[in-house]
């Protein structure tokens, strides 16, 4: 295959892929015709498991521009290969957003593109230009079109594709489509619908039977019918069936839940715009980007992602984001600086209404609807991407996995020993060919177990299960286990470790450039008239909704403070007025002061008084992630000239005021509430030109307002954290999991919350890089300061006093922890830094993220640049958020926690209903217990196919096998029911310092597989040539009487013919004793409780089994039964050797968990475990999240361990950054010292 033939789509993106071109090859047809004949299907079951094969083997390479078919690989480390036909559309234009003349002349076809074919107006209406052929393919709901100027195929999003600018979209596409431009763009954009195609059951059943699994266990039937095993052969069908009717069920279901969760509001009836300013009723299934909607005034369900162009929008987005609280959506910015950007939908969010969220309220012009252009529809839209993640989600990463898959590998390559031994075997015994191939194959069918999978995904769903129930939801089930090797965890601060609702401490107003004294009550009859009380009053985003004031928690704190009221206006106010009637807040009447109320005229004065007090907000600039502010412009009542308020992030406040209005205080009384712990909101007003009018002000954009602003003072707020968070970091520190604070919130005030909650211990240093960007002739350069200890002065100090004392108790368990304190730091770093460290030192900012456990003033952008940047160096990342800014980490973190009421959110595969972190190690411990139980089950599994495997190829030796009945007692009796009842082994109530491994092939687990194989083989061959050896050994015959030698006496002869199988033998029953036993105790020697699961003895359905099981083969044994030993095919034998037999099933159990114990579990588990890993217990290290190494790779160096101690360096990177960073004297840097990002090796100077 050329290189230069192949093209890549999506380039840069999360489905980025490779494709080829194909085109179908008459002789390579007729070849895998005849093979598909010749392997009676087999070929062609092989070439749909593998579609690389099958496109490559019936087509040849072409060019990708006159594909039929295309092969497509994904570029990332699962290299998924999927097969797409190409489909060719006639249009009159190559691309949706071409200009056409529109004038009505020549009907057009349509090609095997199915939309709007049977609709002919459609295609008279079309430009009388020559109809293009369009080459097009569909993968994963998503179209993608030939581009004959970039040779290659794309998709099209929407109205972004033309990099509109936002004035662009005022100016050129808020008009509306005409009908005839609509219908061509629906040709590309196809119908606006989220359409999930509920399955058949016949083409469920069909995918589900051609799983290579069920081809397998067909295999097996078709082989056990062929040796007259009917009954195992129907147990396996019956069981076949009910797997497969219980799959279709579930999976039946979930498509249902999915399209009725998607259907519900996915069609209804819109209001649209046409380009002749007509309005007309049409179904939301028409929307094209570009077409003009209106918002009613009582709200809607959006059926599609719109910019909103005219009026405000209250809306609520918690099915998407999670986020509760109602947001605010303003117009796009139709002039400024912003209005010159291209339109991003991420950027401009607070201006996008999103698919599926609910519109309830709008606020508009009288004469001047509510108008948003449609920019994406269908599956391009936020709900679609949604609903994509859902039916197409993504395979897990994860080791274990791939282990299973190699495991199985050497399953079948032990299987192809038995196989050539069992040939072998046969023709030196002279035995028919059909019974060689026969009992050949049933080796192979004996030692790959078909019920692996369903085995290993029980844990999964039993731990799902118990995560539903503690209000912990999953759209990706797969990552339940990857949660078991978190080893750090992000935290956002406000909402996640704090509380929502704020409580006003304060404020500290600044008149003349000064601060005066910090003051309690706001609502005072002195500041009624005061610009700080109005800024108050008016700058939020406050809205009632149904009669209840509805918003941010920080905002309904601020405005309650005030006492002030807010009212909105009706629909009728609104049309009674040419200018939008704004919202309208006033003070109480209590507050006025207080007049004569005998005197007429002071009652003209009190009114008067009154009404000066009303202020109406005219225009609304919502709180913006990225700028870290808000602002209002309004009108008091009766003045001529408008005010613009502003509140935001202190910094940014004070850098848009003038300077001679910010105290020069400013700095050191901003660090003195933050250090301890208070939230600060820093307030600013600007009085605006009397000549500005209503409709001007709406047209202005906010870079004009906000600046050159009066400074008004500072509001302290108390943000207090939850009761949960310091025992849930507490927990997870002991756990050895790292944990890190992302937020946008000051420095200061995100390291006290850090101290408070424990994140950052008493005596631990926080160093703070603070870096500025090359300005003039200086490079790029960080200054590192030490922030000081401020434990003492914060007045609520009960959690650090609990810390404290906890942290004592540490300090006493070793004397050399008092030196390693010193070492122990914490760098902390604000948004702006970190984008300048990130360009500028890109060499420093691994060593910073190790160390890293504060993050301030992080943008929604760079809380995931962070995450990427952690994982980089090997760490496995969760992350948990409220949903809202954390959208981007949250996804692409390996487990990401919404805290939210809904069950699904486009923001993260975990979805946690509780409103505190307190998610976050119910879910470690559930993915460990997860993670072990794959592994507990794997193993059993294997040990399960190794021992019958053991079993059978020891009978074939004397040409003999088990009974139908003894496989079914074993398969079915002892496996399946152990397989999924070991799986029901709660998660362990603690959170345990080590993890478990990611790996099966991995030294403890290998080790503890090995040793029980060479367990088992030893007994088995043991009684094998035991039994040979007794005195009352001959070779079994129906009239064998062994029994009659023993001391019972019993005899159980029979007089049945002669057993032409050869199935009845001492030496069959007495494997079938022994390896029955085997099973049972490998089970529970496997089935680990501590430290991850809880203990077995309470997973009382796997016990009651292990019992019920136990005493029934015992009694068979010690006592038997003749039914049941016709039944099982088994033969009497001596009482003294059932009596030996009893002695060598207690010592085989004995020895297995001896060995299990310990070599694994002592030896291996703590002790080459825990060296590899380098670390201590969290009581016994002063650095509780220090790294830890996995122990996936220790194998290969296990024989070198034994002769001496392992000094192989850490694998793991950030492990082997730190040990690095314990050899450099220059890290961490002095205080105040600076690094400039000049020299190439980021050279530190010591201040003088």
């Amino acid at each position: 295959m050329k290189t230069g033939e192949v093209k890549i789509i999506n380039q840069g993106l999360e489905d980025e892929m490779e494709v080829w071109g194909y085109q179908p090859c008459l002789w390579k047809m007729i070849l895998v015709g005849i093979g598909a004949v010749c392997t009676g299907g087999l070929l062609l079951l092989l070439l749909y498991w593998l579609p690389e094969w099958g496109v490559k083997g019936t087509c040849t390479h072409t060019s990708v521009r006159d594909a039929h078919t295309l092969l497509l690989r994904s570029t990332d480390e699962f290299k998924q290969w999927f097969r797409a036909k190409v489909h060719v559309m006639l249009a009159p234009g190559r691309k949706p957003f071409d200009s056409l003349d529109l004038k009505p002349k020549a009907q057009l076809g349509n090609g095997e593109h199915g939309i709007g074919a049977a609709d002919e107006e459609v295609h008279g209406k079309f430009a009388h230009r020559q109809p293009d052929e369009i080459h097009y393919f569909t993968h994963h709901s998503t179209k993608y079109y030939w581009n004959d100027v970039i040779q290659n195929f794309e998709f099209y999003k929407g109205l972004e594709d033309v990099k509109v600018s936002c004035a662009s979209i005022h100016s050129d596409h808020s008009s509306g489509l005409s009908k005839t431009l609509q219908e061509y763009r629906a040709l590309f954009f196809g119908e606006n619908e989220i359409a999930v195609r509920v399955p058949s059951i016949f083409i469920l059943l069909i995918k589900e039977v051609l799983n290579p699994f069920y081809i397998f266990q067909l295999f097996s039937v078709i082989l056990w019918s062929a040796e007259d095993y009917y009954y195992y052969a129907t147990a396996i069908v019956l069981m076949s069936v009910i797997s497969i009717a219980t799959s279709l069920y579930t999976i039946k279901k979930q498509y249902v839940m999915l399209h009725d969760m998607v259907a519900a509001h996915s069609v209804l009836r819109v209001s649209v715009c046409r380009g002749n300013k007509d309005i007309e009723q049409a179904m939301s299934t028409e929307l094209v980007p570009g077409d003009v909607i209106l918002i009613p005034a009582n709200g809607m369900i959006m059926p599609c992602d719109a910019v909103l162009t005219h009026g405000t929008c209250i809306v609520n987005e918690s099915m998407l984001t999670g986020e509760s609280v109602p947001v605010t959506k303003t117009s796009l910015p139709s002039s400024g600086e912003e209005a010159a950007s291209s339109y991003d939908m991420e950027e401009h969010k607070r201006h996008t209404l999103f698919c599926g969220t609910q519109v309830i309220q709008t606020r508009f012009y009288a004469g001047e609807l509510v108008k948003a252009v449609v920019v994406r529809t269908g599956f391009s839209t936020e709900k679609g991407q949604l609903v994509r993640s859902i039916l197409y989600p993504k395979p897990t990463d994860f080791k274990l996995y791939h282990d299973a898959y190699l495991f199985l590998l050497c399953l079948v390559g032990v299987a192809g020993i038995g196989f050539i031994y069992t040939i072998i075997l046969s023709i030196m015994n002279k035995v028919p060919a059909k019974t060689i191939i026969i009992e050949s194959l049933d080796i192979v069918t004996i030692t790959v177990p078909p019920a692996l999978p369903a085995a290993m995904t029980a844990g999964i769903v039993y731990a799902q299960r118990r995560l539903k129930r503690v209000g912990i939801f999953c759209i990706s089930p797969q990552r339940i286990n990857m949660c078991g090797q978190l080893n750090l965890v992000c935290f956002d601060k406000t909402g996640t470790l704090t509380e929502d609702g704020l409580d006003l401490w304060g404020i500290q107003r600044a008149e003349d450039g000064r601060f005066s004294t910090p003051e309690s009550e706001v609502a005072e009859e002195s500041l009624v008239n005061s610009t700080f009380v109005a800024c108050m009053a008016t700058c939020h985003s406050l809205t009632k909704i149904e009669g209840e004031l509805s918003g941010d928690p920080l905002d309904l704190k601020m405005f309650n403070a005030t006492g002030w009221i807010l009212e909105e206006p009706t629909e009728e106010e609104t049309a009674l007025h040419n200018p939008i009637m704004p919202t309208v807040v006033r003070p109480p009447k209590h507050t006025v002061p207080e007049a004569n109320q005998n005197n007429p005229l002071t009652q003209k004065m009190e009114l008067s008084e009154l009404s000066s007090c009303e202020i109406g907000i005219v225009r609304q600039f919502p709180f913006s992630s990225a700028l870290q502010r808000m602002s209002v412009v309004v009108r008091r009542l009766g003045e001529k000239h408008m005010d613009a308020y502003l509140k935001g992030a202190p910094e940014v406040v004070a850098s848009l005021c003038k300077q001679h209005t910010v105290p020069q205080s400013f700095t050191e009384t901003l660090e003195t509430y933050t250090r301890q712990g208070f939230r600060v909101i820093a307030l600013a007003h600007r009085q605006l030109e009397s000549k500005l009018s209503w409709h001007k002000v709406q047209s202005l954009s906010r870079d004009l307002i906000e600046t050159n602003m009066d400074f008004l003072g500072l509001i302290i707020m108390q943000n207090k954290i939850k009761e949960e968070t310091a025992g849930v970091l507490q927990e997870l520190r002991q756990a050895n999991i790292r944990t890190l604070m992302v937020t946008g919130d000051n420095m200061l005030t995100a390291i006290s919350v850090a101290r408070d909650c424990g994140m950052v211990r008493s005596h631990e240093k926080v160093i703070i890089a603070d870096a500025v960007p090359p300005k003039d002739l200086h490079p790029a350069s960080i200054t590192w300061r030490y922030t000081e200890n401020p434990a003492q002065t914060i007045k609520d100090s009960q959690t650090v006093e609990i810390h404290l004392e906890e942290e004592e108790e540490e300090e006493k368990v070793c004397d050399r922890q008092v030196a390693l304190q010193e070492q122990s730091y914490h760098f902390a770093v604000s948004g702006r830094s970190f984008a300048v460290i990130t360009e500028h030192f890109p060499q420093l900012i691994q060593k910073l993220v190790l160390r890293a456990t504060v993050c301030a003033r992080m943008a929604p952008d760079q809380k995931t640049q962070l995450v990427e940047v952690l994982q980089s160096i090997d760490y496995t990342v969760g992350m948990c958020g409220d949903g809202a800014n954390d959208c981007g980490a949250l996804k692409r973190a390996h487990s990401g926690i919404s805290l939210s009421e809904l069950e699904a959110s486009v923001a993260s595969p975990f979805t946690s209903s509780t409103p505190n972190i307190s998610c976050v190690p119910n879910l470690i411990r559930e993915g460990r217990a997860a993670l072990i139980t794959s592994f507990c089950v794997f193993k059993f599994m294997a040990l399960y196919s190794i021992i019958q495997y053991l079993s059978v190829t020891l009978l074939y030796s004397i040409l003999s096998n088990l009974g139908d009945f003894q496989f079914l007692f074993i398969d079915i009796a002892i496996i399946l029911i152990i397989a999924f009842t070991m799986s029901l082994n709660p998660a362990w109530k603690e959170l345990v310092w080590r993890r478990p491994p990611s790996s099966l092939i991995s030294g403890p687990l290998l080790c503890s597989v090995l040793t029980q194989i060479i367990t088992c083989l030893v007994f088995q061959v043991l009684a094998f040539l035991l039994v040979r050896q007794q005195s009352w050994y001959e070779t079994w015959t129906p009239q064998s009487d062994a029994c009659n030698v023993s001391s019972s006496g019993l005899s159980l002869n029979v007089t049945s013919p002669h057993d032409h199988k050869n199935i009845k033998n001492y030496e069959n029953t007495t494997l079938f004793y022994v390896s029955s036993f085997q099973y049972l105790a490998v089970a529970i020697v496997f089935s680990k409780g501590k430290p991850f699961r809880q203990p077995s003895y309470k997973n009382w359905p796997f016990m009651l089994s292990c019992l019920c099981l136990y005493t029934f083969l015992l009694f068979i044994m010690l006592y038997p039964v003749s039914a049941i030993d016709s039944f099982l095919e088994i033969v009497c034998v001596p009482h003294d050797w059932r009596v030996t037999l009893v002695i060598i099933v207690i010592v085989n159990a004995a020895v297995s968990f001896m060995l299990e114990i310990l070599i694994v579990d002592i030896v291996l588990w703590r002790l080459v475990f825990r060296a590899n890993q380098g670390v201590n217990r969290p009581s016994e290290s002063p650095s509780a999240d220090a790294p830890q190494v996995a122990n996936d790779r220790w194998g290969p160096s296990f024989l070198s361990w034994l002769f001496c101690r392992n000094n192989k360096p850490p694998t793991v990177r950030y492990m082997h950054l730190a040990l690095e960073l314990q050899d450099d004297a220059d890290w961490p840097p002095k205080p105040s010292a600076v690094t400039f990002a000049s020299d190439p090796q980021s050279h530190i100077s010591n201040p003088l």
